[in-house]
């Protein structure tokens, strides 16, 4: 290890002589207390370092330690369910990291060849998710023990592994691995199936892929939060890694205080058995905010590479990169667009390519996908980190101001938002009885683009004085957005939606909109289609029919055929 003297201190930044070798990206600490830091410029005989504590009292003079390896953090079976902050240090004051025995079952053989990164046995009763004791990536060679089945300390060695050169080394519960560096994998797999979502909007009109990328920019009070907690309760991911990045202080004592009581729906059983938290709100220290994306998602492909499928909510990136912001300038370095650094966009990049469907070193298949927050100011999507984020993500939901402040949830604007991934899931959910997903789905965003169209229209010479069928094209809007894209997160019978029960919703809304037009064509006036009463049954069909009376939807369907023809005949004799 070697040392250095600090020369300097400015906020989160310390500049230091060295004596001995450093590197970049190493884990330093720093002054009487060790607090620790990274260092991230080398000079000659001069360090920078960013600390990742208050640095209230640190002074020319105090020592600076290098610990000769990379900022890294301890993973292993003491995460979920439990806070940690930036660093992966326990917030929880119950909480003692590797606490109590470890029930262990081992699942290799001494005498065998043991991979780098392979499972060597299963940890855990079984109850919840079924975690594994992975061998660290860069570890594998000849089984010389392995440990028996029960329960052992926290800190017990599970195996020895002689590799390749004669050289024997220990296995445990844990091991650590560097935040910045993405953990290996066997082979990168097509992301091509969707994450269920259980929102409609999502679901079916910007479907994310498993192991894709998605961002959800939107001004204060659009429902990033909200949104981004209800696709942790609701989407089919095995494990949620849920970083709170900058956020305030009662926003995340929100999450702290709800997410420990709420249910898993899937399971019965709490949702924070298969939730990790790293909160680092806007009142800490600020190079720790930048530092808890990479401790996150490290954290999440841990649990990717155990073959499970992880979704990472990352609330927000535009306070991450504000955190990138203040360092870059205490540095001197020369600001780009907005003062942000230049390599904005490069470490979002960073950050966003390590979500994949992949084939672990384990051999199975696991996923990490990852959805993130953007908070840009005054809504406008045109500032750095909104824009550079479009760059790196396939899925973009923007959420609106006026659809927020109306009540519409989620307030997701259909003509600011897109889905590049969406074409390749055609095949799955045909799969799943609708074949015609993909021509249905842009039949929807083409209805509700006409809507935009007109509305501008209907602002400047009345509704009324629209045409017929423009008229219907309106009618027909509302019942999409009404009836299908509003989707209220505190309903009993709404708040998720399946695959299953999306499809028969549409089917039905299709079937309105097939009929209206033919009816049109025979004469009613949009204004009679409009009083129908079935239409008024279609727009509460999400309240009013559940996930397990989805057969009623084809029983509503009949009734709409039935209304409808009666409603021509009448005209017909009419006329």
């Amino acid at each position: 290890m070697s040392d250095a003297v600090i020369r300097w201190v400015g906020g989160p930044v310390i500049y230091a002589c060295v004596d001995g070798e450093f590197r970049i990206g190493e884990a330093i600490e720093v002054g009487v207390g060790r607090r620790p830091g990274e260092v991230i410029r080398l000079k000659g005989d001069e360090l920078v370092g960013q600390i990742y504590e208050d640095t209230t009292g640190m002074r020319p003079g105090d020592s600076v330690h290098g610990t000769g390896t990379a900022l890294s953090v301890r993973l292993g079976p003491h995460l979920l369910g439990h806070i940690f902050d930036g660093l992966l240090r326990p917030l929880d004051a119950n909480q003692t990291e590797g606490d109590g025995r470890i029930d262990f079952r081992p699942r290799i053989k001494e005498g065998e060849t043991l991979a780098p990164g392979a499972a060597i046995g299963a940890i855990g009763s079984g109850d919840g998710i079924q975690q594994l004791c992975l061998s660290p990536p860069n570890i594998g060679g000849t089984v010389e023990q392995i440990a028996a089945e029960g329960d052992h300390a926290p800190d017990a060695t599970l195996a020895r592994i002689r590799n390749d050169a004669g050289e024997t080394q220990p296995i445990g519960f844990f091991h650590r691995w560097p935040v910045r560096q993405a953990r290996p994998v066997a082979k990168r797999l097509p992301a091509d199936a969707p994450m269920i979502t259980g929102q409609r909007i999502l679901d079916t009109l910007f479907p994310v892929a498993r192991g894709g990328q998605a961002a959800i920019p939107g001004g204060f009070g659009t429902g990033k939060t909200v949104l981004q907690e209800t696709l942790a309760k609701w989407c089919d991911a095995d494990v949620i890694i849920y970083v709170g990045c900058g956020e305030r202080g009662n926003e995340m004592a929100e999450v702290l205080r709800e997410f420990p009581n709420l249910t898993d729906p899937r399971t019965g059983r709490g949702l924070m058995e298969r939730t990790v938290i790293i909160a680092n709100t806007s009142n800490m220290p600020v190079a720790a905010r930048e530092a808890s994306i990479y401790t996150a998602v490290t954290v999440a492909e841990y649990f990717r590479d155990q073959g499970l499928h992880v979704a990472l909510m990352a609330d927000s990136t535009s306070r991450w990169a504000e955190a990138l912001r203040e360092v870059s300038g205490r540095l001197g370095e020369l600001p780009g667009e907005a003062a942000y650094p230049a390599y904005l966009g490069s470490r979002l990049a960073e950050f966003y390519e390590r979500a994949a469907r992949v084939k672990t070193l384990s051999g199975s298949d696991g996923s990490l996908t990852i959805i993130g927050a953007v908070s840009p100011p005054a809504g406008d999507f045109s500032e750095p980190v909104t824009s550079h984020t479009k760059r790196y993500v396939r899925c973009f939901w923007g959420l609106d101001r006026e659809r927020a402040q109306a009540r519409f949830y989620p307030a997701i604007h259909p003509l600011q938002s897109y889905s590049e991934a969406a074409p390749r899931f055609a095949a799955w959910w045909t799969e799943r009885g609708n074949s015609d997903w993909r021509e249905n789905r842009e039949k929807l965003l083409s209805l509700l683009e006409a809507q935009a169209d007109l509305e501008r229209m209907a602002r400047i010479v009345g509704k009324d004085a629209l045409p017929p069928h423009q008229q219907l094209t309106l009618l027909c809007a509302e019942l999409v957005n009404e009836a299908f894209l509003r989707q209220s997160a505190f309903s009993e019978v709404d708040r998720y939606c399946s695959p299953q029960r999306q499809t028969a919703m549409l089917k039905v809304i299709l079937s309105f909109i097939d009929l209206a037009e033919t009816a049109l064509e025979q004469g009613v006036p949009p204004q009679r289609i409009g009083e129908l009463e079935v239409l008024r049954r279609l727009q509460r069909m999400s309240e009013e029919i559940g996930e397990d009376e989805i057969d009623k939807f084809g029983e509503l369907r009949s009734a709409l055929e039935s209304a409808m023809a009666d409603l021509t005949r009448a005209e017909s004799h009419a006329a």
